[in-house]
């Protein structure tokens, strides 16, 4: 186009054409920008999501190794290893990208991350990787190298596979040139794309560790679903009887199966009638006999793959005991009572009926179910409850128990569950309900708040009655800027049915993102 001689007029066109087209590029640019930045928004959300489900996953393998220690222990301490590593990791690329946007005013504004200076001054020096990206690349490298290295068990290969292609930084080839790993990913390209690859680390890390967490519980609920796994155990109805009483109860295995029928039981030398065998079950029955400690022993025999499978039977120890001379009392919830509230106590004397038992104490009424009673203490320090009866030998007992009484403790500013200091969005928090909340309570509370405080950085502080921020509160709020820290405090609140005072709560402290 700038070839010959051209007019005034048609180089002044060639170079309007030259500048649309110019601005096409930048357009585009701009466009896909915003796409990787859009990306990494999605990622991040998924990445919190995984966060949450491997959490969870590894509780739930953590309950099974503290119940069955031979059968979960050993996956749960790989899974605890693999997380640990997981964390510092993720924590590493998280403070990453901290580093890298720690100038920026508006996180979100992709298309002005087209530079890519910061990058390249971060990573490299004289086009080498200085001590960051030196540090980087152990980082990555130590990660691949820590997991594969507790995953040596054949069944672990595809994921050991799958870690080591994630997680690989062996140098790419160009043209037939090597290029460091680094270099290739990372030198030259702008911020965004960066923070994209790093985020997309960050799901690569998550994805391991459910791969991993999958695996495992997978392996060892296959492994205990075979019946050797299983144990029989007797089940009495009681623990104790009186001499001459009558036996009662049953004897199960770990999985009870309707399906599930042994081919032969055998008790303490004698084999079980057929009619007292179903369901994975022998009924009992006969005399419990005279007092002292008694053992049931035995054998569950199974066909399995064409043989015979024993099962011994555990836990046939019983007490017959001689007849009770005091009454039994015990508190549902702990060794203390609450004013105010309906505490649930479990009343009773071994060897009678309900309606045979006579209970007394302030405040205390009959629940639902039997020995259930419902007790509202009032004042004072402590309640005693006094139970007595008759037994069927026309022997008489009584009992008195003495309970502590203790006021409600006090609550927590809390806001979507979370108590003491919390970090939120200005938007979140604008909308955010202020409650209060007893911590670690066993007692179903209810609080509603009638007002609260609020003091932002930097400005006085505002009353709002309610538990949502007024007009003034949300004005004050947008002045704010992100870090600034916002105190709730003053709550007042009072429970359902007003039946007593509460504390005012502790505070909560919100730092704003």
């Amino acid at each position: 186009m700038a070839g010959g001689k051209l007019s005034p007029r048609q180089k002044m066109v060639n170079l309007m054409y030259l500048v649309f087209i110019s601005m096409l590029a930048m357009n585009m640019s701009k466009e896909v920008l915003s796409a990787f930045g859009f990306m990494k928004e999605k990622l991040v959300d998924l990445n919190n999501d995984a966060i949450t489900k491997n959490q969870d996953a590894l509780a739930h393998l953590k309950q099974k190794a503290e119940e069955q220690p031979g059968e979960y222990g050993d996956s749960y301490k790989t899974a605890e290893k693999v997380a640990n590593y997981s964390k510092e990791f993720y924590a590493y690329l998280e403070g990453l990208e901290d580093k890298l946007t720690a100038d920026l005013e508006d996180k979100k504004n992709y298309e002005a991350m087209d530079g890519t200076d910061k990058v390249d001054a971060y990573f490299f020096t004289a086009d080498k990787p200085n001590k960051n990206g030196e540090e980087f690349l152990k980082q990555i490298n130590d990660y691949r190298t820590n997991v594969s290295a507790l995953l040596t068990a054949p069944k672990y290969a595809p994921i050991v596979k799958n870690v080591e292609k994630r997680f690989d930084t062996s140098p790419t080839e160009k043209e037939g040139l090597k290029i460091d790993w680094i270099k290739s990913r990372y030198e030259g390209f702008p911020l965004i794309t960066t923070l994209a690859n790093i985020e997309q680390m960050q799901s690569d890390i998550k994805n391991t560790e459910s791969e991993i967490l999958s695996t495992l519980l997978g392996t060892s609920l296959a492994s205990s679903a075979s019946l050797t796994k299983f144990d029989a155990m007797v089940v009495f109805d009681k623990s104790a009887y009186y001499p001459g009483e009558q036996l009662s109860g049953k004897i199960v295995l770990g999985k009870n199966d309707p399906n599930l029928t042994a081919s032969k039981v055998v008790i303490n030398g004698a084999t079980v009638d057929k009619k007292n065998i179903k369901a994975g079950q022998v009924m009992l029955s006969g005399s419990a006999g005279g007092v002292g400690e008694k053992e049931l022993k035995g054998e569950f025999f199974f066909m399995e793959d064409g043989k015979e499978i024993k099962i011994p039977i555990t836990g046939g120890k019983y007490s017959v005991i001689p007849e009770p001379g005091s009454a039994v009392i015990s508190a549902d919830k702990m060794n203390v009572v609450y004013r105010g509230l309906n505490n649930p106590m479990s009343i009773s004397i071994p060897g009678l009926p309900d309606n045979k038992v006579n209970v007394s104490a302030p405040g205390l009424k009959k629940g639902s179910g039997n020995g259930k009673y419902i007790l509202n203490p009032g004042q004072g320090k402590e309640v005693k409850i006094v139970a007595s009866g008759t037994l069927p030998s026309g022997k008489k007992v009584s009992s008195t128990s003495v309970f502590r009484i203790k006021n409600v403790p006090k609550p927590g500013a809390t806001i979507r569950g979370q108590f003491d200091a919390i970090k939120l969005p200005k938007s979140s928090l604008e909308k955010a309900t202020v409650e209060a909340m007893i911590p670690d309570f066993d007692f179903d509370v209810k609080l509603t708040t009638n007002s609260f405080k609020i003091k932002i950085e930097g400005q006085n502080t505002i009353l709002v009655n309610g538990n949502k921020l007024n007009a003034k509160a949300k004005k004050a709020l947008k002045r704010a800027k992100p870090g600034s820290t916002v105190m709730i405090f003053g709550v007042k609140s009072k429970m359902a049915g007003g039946a007593i005072k509460v504390k005012e709560a502790t505070p909560l402290v919100v730092t704003l993102q």
